[in-house]
């Protein structure tokens, strides 16, 4: 069931329609997590718009994903791995 949150981002405040609990929970994480970010680069990078250090935020929160992506692909490659070593071991018993 659609329902209807909103969020602040940087001071900005967004309306946004969500399909369920559990995305509305993904959503407000995320919205903590780009703050917390934004105020660490608004202390660290002062007199940075607010536009530059929203693309920091997004560089730096995209490149996190990236890296879990790369991380999960692996970790597939391995249990593939780990599967077909098991299945000439139980190959090998008969």
């Amino acid at each position: 069931m659609a329902q209807k949150i909103s969020l602040k981002i940087a001071g900005h405040t967004y309306n946004l329609t969500v399909a369920s609990p559990e995305q509305e929970e993904q959503y407000r994480l995320a919205a903590e997590a780009i703050n917390k970010r934004f105020s660490a680069y608004t202390m660290s990078h002062p007199g940075h718009s607010v536009a530059e250090i929203l693309a920091m935020v997004a560089l730096s929160e995209t490149a996190i994903r990236v890296g879990l992506q790369k991380d999960i692909e692996a970790l597939k490659q391995g249990e593939d791995a780990l599967e077909r070593d098991l299945e000439k071991y139980i190959q090998d018993l008969k």
